[in-house]
């Protein structure tokens, strides 16, 4: 399946996930949201920045505003559902990293089916601008510009336009390895 010469059936097995879901990930354009991509990277033994990655440096990374890649549009639990999401990384060229810094932009999503996902680790989100709703566990927050959320991902969660406009928000994801 890959340079570490780990099976579909393997990977499964040490991922937790399911073959199908393997497939479907390997299959796709998109990348899976956070939840199946950490399982993965757990299964490979690689930090989930690993996928995101197209060269490391060692030393401090800068990222320029000028420097603005194409984003990663993320699927949730491998379906459709949450890609109103648009991921630009902040560090992707950082080897060894711990935690994965984002610059988020929220679209609309005319989906009303949306998921909540759960991943191991812990997320902060700072809303540059616009207005988001984080629906973590039973509750719900509403948080405008200059707000912001630390809250453990290992329970259901959603992050998603609050008002039908555009927001953007700055994202520090941690993910143990």
């Amino acid at each position: 399946m890959n340079d570490r010469d780990i099976s579909i059936q393997d990977l499964s097995q040490r991922s937790g996930l399911t073959e199908a879901a393997i497939n479907i990930v390997l299959s796709s354009d998109k990348i899976p949201s956070l939840a199946p991509l950490i399982k993965i990277a757990r299964g490979l033994g690689v930090r989930p920045g690993t996928f995101l990655d197209d060269s490391e440096q060692l030393g401090p990374v800068v990222y320029r505003k000028t420097d603005a890649s194409k984003p990663a549009s993320f699927s949730s639990q491998l379906s459709e559902r949450n890609s109103h999401l648009a991921f630009y990384s902040l560090a992707g060229n950082k080897s060894g990293r711990h935690f994965e810094p984002f610059v988020i932009d929220i679209f609309t999503s005319e989906n009303s089916n949306t998921t909540l996902s759960s991943h191991e680790g812990e997320e902060f989100l700072y809303v540059l601008n616009g207005s988001v709703k984080v629906i973590y566990g039973k509750e719900t927050y509403t948080l405008n510009e200059g707000d912001s959320i630390y809250y453990d991902s290992v329970v259901d969660h959603l992050v998603c336009s609050a008002d039908n406009q555009t927001a953007k928000i700055l994202a520090i994801v941690y993910t143990p390895f």
